[in-house]
């Protein structure tokens, strides 16, 4: 099929913002948007307005009129997405698009890690999760939302500083620097902690993981040991999806690189960089929708 006068429009929309790319056949960029959190949590309507005001952006910087967007081949990888009914909701939406797809957020960064080729991810931020797909099985371990699951994430480390925080200041643990400053965010008060507790989401406690990391980088015991079992669980994901199959492992999100030096040595080994960004494979996402048409 020939896609040389097609354009396509990738969007990743995450948790704490969403992003739209849309380029040429030849992959020239023609235009870009930003906007605020995209994810099927917010509800359908306010996860649709974001990506909205992000590809309108884009498509704005392109200068495209109606005619020039209606050749346009979207692919949307979206936060949240495996929440009943999202999927069905989403392709009711009218759209100016030629065509439309979409995929989570995480299969769309494992797309554009590995180029569209198989592959898998491990993704370390506010959650954690391990992803990928192999011969037309889809891999898949963790990520089962904070806090039954999402372990080695930002928002279980946080967790686990404050619970030793708290125990410590009982007298039930150890007192460190780093549960010293744990505490002087309550102002020295377990009530205010648990006030804190009450409205807490998964992003308030991720907000503690970089004083966890640098604590545990100036050799805090208690910061250390946090953080190690963080890699390590981690590492189990990694080797979890290379026993499952997978060829190739990237590690991705924003605790990535500061807990990569604590993985185990055979797995940073194993790891695999990047190819691209998550909104490249909403880009390859949006081609084989051509393909398949």
């Amino acid at each position: 099929m020939n896609t040389e006068a097609d354009y396509f429009l990738g969007v990743d929309g995450g948790g704490t913002g969403c992003r739209a790319r849309l380029e040429d056949a030849q992959g020239t960029v023609l235009g870009q948007g930003l906007s605020g959190p995209a994810t099927t949590r917010l509800g359908i309507e306010a996860a649709w307005t974001s990506i909205a005001k992000a590809f309108g952006a884009a498509i704005e910087e392109a200068g495209f009129a109606p005619a020039e967007t209606a050749k346009i081949h979207a692919g949307i990888g979206l936060a949240g997405i495996g929440r009943k009914g999202a999927l069905e909701a989403l392709r009711a939406i009218a759209h100016p698009f030629a065509s439309i797809d979409f995929v989570s957020d995480g299969i769309g960064a494992c797309l554009g890690a590995h180029s569209g080729r198989d592959g898998a991810i491990v993704i370390a931020g506010t959650g954690s999760i391990g992803l990928g797909f192999v011969e037309g099985r889809d891999l898949r371990a963790g990520g089962y939302g904070f806090p039954i699951s999402d372990e080695g994430s930002g928002a279980d480390l946080g967790l686990k500083a404050v619970q030793l925080a708290l125990r410590a200041h009982d007298g039930r643990h150890e007192r460190t620097a780093l549960l010293a400053e744990v505490m002087q965010r309550f102002a020295g008060d377990p009530m205010e902690a648990v006030a804190w507790m009450d409205r807490a989401s998964a992003t308030d406690y991720a907000a503690l993981a970089p004083m966890v990391m640098r604590h545990a980088d100036q050799g805090d015991p208690v910061g250390r040991r946090i953080v190690q079992g963080a890699a390590e669980q981690i590492d189990t994901l990694v080797r979890v999806l290379f026993e499952k199959g997978a060829l190739r492992v990237t590690l991705l999100g924003g605790l990535a690189s500061p807990l990569e030096p604590w993985l185990s040595p055979d797995v940073r080994r194993r790891l695999k960089p990047a190819d691209g960004d998550a909104v490249s494979g909403a880009i390859i996402l949006a081609k084989r929708s051509v393909c398949k048409g």
